[in-house]
């Protein structure tokens, strides 16, 4: 049961409780009424201290097609925040009003902060360079979706799978929850491509070591493309880096593109957490392997199902 619980990082949730939420997305997929109007009288708070376009919106879709309403902002600019309110002020008095609150914060550690001082549930919608939770739930069930076993939980849907990362390994949050997520299930390899700088953190590595999972680092994509059965593309994140010399330096490292696309498998599948800015050429999105604007439909079913579930309308 996860009603009443947060979400503040990916580990939060068990496999066999992740597998439930998996198989409640998919049923919302296939069938457009089930659990309409299951969430008439809740209201969810959206407090989003760092801009937001897939994530804000599709929370937002997802309860309104649950028959839910929506309350919040989008810029803590017109928010309380802006006259020096703590943030343990704001969310206590969001949850004065709401039955659940998604909160993105460009500080690590928010959101977890927002929980204990939140009588109602928090859902981490990303905070800072560290987690973003629910975007690992799009990702998991975008590859459970193309490339796994029908009626199959997600871990034999993804067991022999070579998992590939590309881009900002370092700051990308996106990145880090879906390898700590990867790192409990069992026949996974995962490849890390990115310059020396933007390599992934080492306690992501640690725990992948810890956990026995086997994992590559390289610098160079081309080598790499003909291994992948996933391709995890990153954009490098300009609001992370201290000076803008060394964004300009490393923004374009790798691009994606018609030539780089001929060295990968038939069923490759491309992912991307969005924005993209020049990572993938727009003459990729043509490629039947191109799977990043699936993905962000599913990000919403798999938050019907998470909003569903934390708020106790279903069991």
């Amino acid at each position: 049961m996860l009603a009443g619980r947060s979400l503040i990082e990916p580990l939060n949730f068990s496999v066999e409780e992740m597998d439930d939420l998996f198989a409640l997305a998919e049923r919302i997929e296939e069938d457009g009424a089930y659990l309409r109007d299951s969430c008439r009288g809740k209201l969810l708070a959206t407090l989003f201290f760092e801009p937001s376009t897939r994530t804000r919106l599709s929370f937002e879709a997802a309860m309104l097609r649950l028959g839910g309403s929506c309350l919040g902002f989008a810029d803590p600019g017109s928010s309380s925040a802006a006259k020096g309110e703590s943030l343990a002020d704001t969310v206590r008095m969001a949850a004065a009003y709401a039955d659940a609150i998604v909160m993105r914060n460009p500080k690590e550690g928010a959101a977890l902060l927002a929980s204990r001082y939140s009588p109602v549930p928090v859902i981490n919608a990303g905070d800072g360079g560290h987690h973003h939770p629910t975007q690992t739930l799009t990702d998991l069930l975008t590859i459970k979706r193309l490339r796994g076993k029908p009626g199959a939980g997600l871990g034999d849907s993804i067991g022999g799978l070579t998992v590939g990362f590309c881009g900002d390994l370092r700051f990308g949050r996106t990145v880090h929850s879906l390898a700590k997520a990867l790192a409990r299930y069992d026949n996974i390899r995962l490849v890390f491509v990115s310059p020396p700088e933007l390599q992934a953190p080492e306690y992501i590595t640690r725990l992948l070591a810890r956990e026995h999972i086997e994992y590559l680092e390289t610098g160079g994509l081309e080598e790499a493309m003909p291994g992948l059965d996933v391709l995890y593309m990153t954009r490098v994140q300009r609001e992370r880096f201290f000076n803008e010399e060394d964004y300009i330096r490393l923004k374009d490292t790798y691009v994606l593109n018609r030539e780089k696309m001929k060295l990968a498998k038939k069923n490759l599948i491309i992912l991307h957490p969005l924005p993209r800015v020049n990572e993938i050429a727009v003459e990729v999105d043509a490629d039947s392997r191109a799977a990043y604007f699936k993905q962000a439909k599913y990000g919403m079913y798999v938050r019907m199902a998470l909003l569903a579930s934390v708020l106790g309308v279903v069991d």
